[in-house]
């Protein structure tokens, strides 16, 4: 077997199952490519054999591109808005490229440059996306070869603490930024409902929140529209559809404290003189009183502003919100960590209360739900389940279920198997299914019923 150079850039926790895939076979050689040389050489030290750590700046195009012309693949796990420059260099220097982002406008305008160099740019090839588009694919792909129509697409996914480690009032936990996850919270779902499209801003997504009913009752999962669905009509060749929602999961309780939250202003990204880094210290029930107006912090009066303010008097989980915001610290004379603003401030106690303790485990959750119109016009619903734990100690389940899937893709590129060329996503049984194989040989399988 000739030697096969790959260049990993980026080092993050979804990176050790990957680089565990792609060094089962000896002569896959590996660079670990990361901003901080320390982070490279801790992924490396546990993969001591085939593995090379590096320093690199993902701003530096010509660095980047140094480094890509030096391999035969290059994996993109750094921040996607970096991942044009990656391509960029690989079309010049005719090298395969792979990422577990979504496809931008920017990684898109090198779809024919790619295709003229004869290059595979595979994307969206973790969890969601990536195994959500692969069992997508091929139920849509099942239906339609038998004569069938899918009359509406309901997907959902998640990563969560497992049950057992729930135990905070947002039954959430931190394994990327915090700051991510509430930004998150901003953005704008477009969705695809009984033939109209309907768009939920960023300040009324956590009122659009729907109750899940997935067939697994031991989980109370609620769902709000992630992103923009109304592509994938085209994306998954569904035309005839009339509901397509592709969404995020959460336990129930996050969005009712999330939205009382948003309400009194806990994403303002606006400076805030009391909140800077030299100003003097402040407790967070200081902090409560200049947000919702009231010179005095003591519990009681803060909570009475609180509910005012976030207009939640007649809220149905209205103790579940103020105990939550009493966790957090909020009625306390708890020092906060002073980040210039008040959404920076609120992420260092999440991040200080909400990180993963030894020994806990995290869960990955994903469901399809098709609602099926069969040839001879009888009515069907399918759904296709993921539910993928955490080993302490080990893997997280959103570590694996992102890094397998993305080595898995990288073997094939590099075995002469995933041959198409273009910018691309598995979007195609002919990508998808050979990927599909080797998933299921590491034991992440999806669970199809027909109810």
């Amino acid at each position: 077997m000739s030697e096969k150079k790959i260049l990993l850039l980026g080092s993050g926790f979804v990176a050790a199952p990957f680089v565990e895939y792609v060094l089962r076979r000896p002569e896959n050689k590996l660079t670990i490519a990361s901003r901080t040389l320390a982070n490279a050489q801790a992924l490396q030290e546990k993969f001591p054999n085939n593995t090379t750590a590096v320093a690199v700046d993902i701003s530096d195009a010509q660095a980047i591109e140094d480094l890509v012309a030096q391999h035969d693949i290059a994996i993109s796990l750094i921040p996607y808005i970096y991942h044009a420059k990656v391509i960029a260099a690989a079309v010049k220097h005719k090298k395969n490229v792979v990422t577990t982002s979504y496809v931008s406008p920017a990684m898109m305008e090198y779809d024919q440059a790619a295709k003229d160099a004869g290059i595979t740019v595979m994307n969206e090839i973790g969890l969601d996306p990536g195994i959500d588009h692969l069992y997508a694919v091929r139920t849509i792909d099942e239906v339609h070869k038998e004569g069938g129509k899918i009359k509406e697409f309901i997907s959902f996914c998640g990563g969560l603490p497992a049950p057992e480690n729930s135990d905070n009032p947002f039954g959430y936990k931190f394994s990327w930024s915090a700051r991510g996850v509430l930004l998150a919270l901003k953005n704008t779902a477009r969705y695809l409902e009984n033939g109209k499209v309907v768009e939920v801003s960023g300040p009324e997504l956590m009122e659009s929140v729907r109750v899940l009913n997935t067939g697994y009752p031991g989980y109370a999962f609620v769902g709000y529209g992630n992103r923009d669905s109304t592509p994938y009509d085209k994306r998954y060749h569904i035309p005839e559809a009339e509901t397509i929602i592709r969404g995020s999961i959460r336990y129930d309780g996050f969005p009712q404290l999330a939205k009382a939250l948003v309400t009194l202003g806990f994403l303002n990204e606006e400076p805030v003189a009391h909140l800077a880094a030299d100003a003097g210290e402040i407790s967070w029930s200081q902090v409560i009183a200049q947000v919702v107006g009231t010179s005095s912090n003591d519990a009681d009066t803060l909570k009475a502003a609180i509910i005012e303010k976030a207009g939640i008097a007649n809220e149905p989980r209205l103790s579940h919100i103020l105990d939550g915001m009493r966790w957090l610290g909020f009625f306390s004379d708890i020092k906060v960590t002073r980040r210039g603003n008040l959404l920076d401030t609120f992420c260092a106690t999440l991040e200080e209360k909400m990180q993963y303790e030894e020994g806990e485990r995290d869960m990955c959750f994903l469901q399809h739900r098709f609602e099926v119109e069969l040839k001879d016009g009888t009515k069907q619903t399918r759904t296709s389940t993921m539910i993928e734990y955490g080993v302490p100690g080990g893997y997280s389940a959103m570590a694996k279920t992102v890094g397998v899937p993305c080595g898995i893709a990288t073997q094939l590129i590099l075995d002469g198997k995933l041959t198409q060329t273009g910018v691309l996503a598995p979007m195609t049984p002919e990508i998808n299914d050979p990927i599909i194989e080797l998933l299921e040989k590491e034991n992440i399988k999806i669970v199809d019923r027909i109810l």
